[in-house]
């Protein structure tokens, strides 16, 4: 696999080192994403608009490196975000959970 190394400022993600193993390992993604209805879902909650939208802007850059983009809603400080492979008949692939680790690292 050939690696992504993302830099937004300070902000810098190695994309190809993002797993699904590595998400098993980590707890918390179990809690903040949902699966539900065959895709891994998720709300972020923002200051403001302004924020938010930063959010879906470094969220889009990232989208566009793994070629795989999410279902999502803006209103006014949040974001829903809905994940699921259309390729894969609208199921959960590692291509969801690859880009939900990287949406995660964008957010902590």
């Amino acid at each position: 696999m050939s690696s992504f190394i993302f830099t937004l400022g300070q902000l810098y993600i190695d994309l190809a080192k993002v797993t699904v193993g590595k998400m098993k390992r980590i707890n918390r993604f179990a809690v903040m994403w949902k699966e539900e209805n065959n895709a891994l879902t998720r709300t972020f909650v923002f200051a403001d608009f302004s924020e938010a939208f930063a959010f879906m802007t470094r969220v889009a850059l990232i989208a566009e490196k793994l070629d795989h983009h999410p279902n999502w809603t803006n209103v006014y400080n949040n974001v829903s975000i809905r994940l699921s492979t259309h390729d894969a008949g609208n199921t959960i692939t590692e291509k969801d959970r690859r880009l939900a680790a990287a949406i995660d690292a964008l957010k902590n």
